[in-house]
């Protein structure tokens, strides 16, 4: 039995090298993770499998939108899996995605793959229509900015 996947993706080329991608994702990560004029503050991110992923995305009117989640795959260079569907401490959230961000070498650059996994096709829709491609793209143009830059 096949269950269908709810899922949109965005992809984008960056000339820099995985390596370096990672680093600017980890390392720069609220200066890149949520698209201008929004801000994201790190509350608590363990770059492991099982770690925590907490943050805090500011909008330019005053909104404060906080994200406790779990990163639930870390593979340093190639891909980590994030998911708001429960806590560090396990306690269950109501699910909305599992997101998930793939760096592959292409060329000397960089294939940068973002998805957003949905438990049901109504939650793909409404990420879509909250403007899951405009905001996602923005998102990965602000991390080759920066990885780009050097």
């Amino acid at each position: 039995m096949s269950e269908e996947i709810h899922q949109l993706s965005i992809t984008r080329h960056i000339a820099a090298p995985p390596d370096k991608v990672w680093q600017v994702m980890t390392q720069r990560f609220s200066e890149w993770w949520c698209p201008t004029p929004w801000r994201a503050e790190i509350d608590n991110v363990e770059w492991c499998s099982g770690g925590r992923f907490d943050t805090t995305m500011y909008g330019p009117d005053g909104e404060v939108v906080p994200g406790r989640g779990v990163l639930l795959e870390v593979t340093p260079g190639r891909r980590m899996v994030f998911t708001d569907a429960m806590d560090r401490d396990w306690q269950p959230q109501g699910p909305f995605m599992i997101g998930i961000i793939e760096l592959a070498a292409e060329g000397d650059g960089t294939r940068y793959t973002a998805s957003s996994r949905h438990w049901t096709q109504e939650a793909m829709v409404q990420h879509d229509q909250m403007g899951f491609t405009e905001g996602w793209s923005a998102v990965a143009d602000q991390l080759a900015r920066l990885a780009e830059a050097g």
